[in-house]
């Protein structure tokens, strides 16, 4: 299978090159090269001059766009926006016959018409060898200028449709990472890892080749060497409360035949350009098939995450003049946070726990953006994906980043086969928030379970 796909790599390469020099024998490539004359190879490529011919064209304008300059591609970027929407004559004419008629046929049409050119423009685009990775790069400057070009919307939205069709579930691959990943995989692995940075290639081989660790990810045929996400799991004999135990390389190394839980600890988007695309719940699920399948001994999945907003919006609650979420008693005790060494302290780590656990209560229970979902990402991704909020670990994470974040806040979140579809629609379909008895009595603010929250 691979020596075909290489051959037929070889053979597009060869196509672009030598169609190349057919389109412009004396042509200079330039780092400079304007973003007009790469509007011009766009329609050029648009018109159809030929397979090879759109090869090479594809691969010209990809090459040209490669070497322009911030300011260059945006103006390219603009040109699709102006100049690649959709054909207005044809599709009034569309509409009107349509109107006219009802029929089928016109439906079929209306629906063509009404299709931006720049959609057919990165199909095409698409001809030239590895163009599908140079196309999620160009997303990614698009999305850079978005920042303060949100007219550039329409663009990222055909980026968006197009690559919700081409990395569709049933491409991807699942592979397990372990040592003998090639070493260019790896190197990977460590400069995407999102939420626990990995310090060097003794932590790497800690997380991916330890008798009771595991890591996967998905891949894509047209991205081989590339993962889409990956997902680091922990074997365990409990659900963890902190991530410390769980990074320690020096840790006592459990037999997999021993664990009863699987924690799902890290999960890494590695392509920005593929936002708005879907992976992390079809990931996970197969990762609990997968694992189930191989080590029967497992009944418990969770996951130990971050809580990426809650320092902030704590903050926010501290500052105000009256907060539903925090007592007055509450409030003074969370004066403890303003000093910079209160999580060197285990007394200050104890007093502080009860009255953190509280306000995480209300954070993800009551708390609601404008458009009424939970305030907290991470939650609306694993509740959405039919988990319930199973526990509320204060001082689960003391690094520096989990203290900025989270004042070191993190949950479990636990993953019930059988509850997975049921959850998803009371969060999906009612804005639920489903979450263990546990948690809900902290809402309450019972401090008998209180006391109950682990500390370490």
């Amino acid at each position: 299978m691979s020596s075909n796909t290489s051959f037929f790599g070889d053979l597009l390469t060869s196509i672009a090159d030598r169609g190349r020099a057919l389109l412009d024998r004396n042509a200079r490539v330039s780092g400079a090269t304007k973003a007009a004359t790469l509007v011009e190879r766009c329609e050029q490529l648009l018109s159809g001059r030929g397979e090879a011919s759109g090869v090479a064209l594809a691969t010209d304008i990809l090459d040209r766009y490669a070497r322009m300059k911030t300011g260059e591609r945006i103006a390219f970027f603009e040109a699709l926006a102006e100049t690649f929407g959709p054909d207005r004559t044809r599709l009034e004419k569309a509409i009107e016959s349509y109107g006219r008629t009802g029929s089928d046929a016109a439906a079929a049409e209306l629906h063509l018409a009404s299709e931006p050119r720049r959609q057919e423009l990165f199909r095409r685009f698409n001809l030239a060898p590895g163009a599908t990775l140079s196309l999620v790069r160009m997303r990614e400057h698009l999305m850079d200028a978005m920042v303060l070009r949100r007219d550039l919307a329409a663009v990222d939205r055909d980026f968006g449709h197009l690559f919700s069709s081409w990395f569709n579930r049933g491409f991807l691959v699942l592979r397990r990472i372990d040592w003998s990943t090639p070493a260019n995989v790896l190197e990977k692995i460590i400069r995407y890892e999102a939420v626990h940075a990995i310090r060097d290639w003794n932590d790497l081989r800690a997380r991916v080749d330890s008798p009771d660790r595991r890591c996967y990810a998905f891949f894509h045929p047209a991205l081989v060497d590339e993962p889409l996400i990956f997902v680091e799991v922990a074997l365990t004999k409990d659900i963890p409360g902190a991530i410390a135990p769980l990074l320690d390389e020096q840790r006592e190394l459990l037999d997999p035949e021993k664990a009863t839980t699987a924690v799902f600890y890290s999960i890494s988007n590695c392509q920005r350009g593929l936002g708005g695309v879907s992976f992390g719940n079809f990931l996970i699920k197969q990762v609990v098939e997968e694992i189930s399948r191989q080590m029967p001994s497992l009944t418990t999945f969770v996951t130990l995450s971050p809580v990426p907003g809650f320092r902030t919006w704590l903050e926010a609650e501290r500052k105000a003049e009256a907060s539903p979420a925090i007592t007055p008693a509450d409030r003074e005790t969370l004066k403890a946070l303003d000093a910079a060494d209160w999580a060197e302290k285990a007394e200050v780590r104890e007093t502080l726990a009860p009255a953190l656990a509280a306000a995480a209560a209300h954070y993800f229970l009551v708390a609601r953006t404008n458009k009424g979902k939970p305030v907290d990402p991470v939650a609306r991704f694993h509740l959405g994906n039919g988990a319930r909020l199973e526990r509320i670990n204060p001082m689960g994470d003391l690094s520096p980043k989990g203290i900025s974040q989270a004042a070191g806040l993190m949950v479990n979140y636990r993953y019930v086969l059988a509850d997975i579809e049921k959850n998803h629609e009371a969060f999906a379909g009612k804005g639920e928030v489903v979450a263990s008895a546990a948690v809900k009595k902290l809402l309450k603010g019972e401090t008998g379970v209180r006391a109950l929250v682990p500390i370490p």
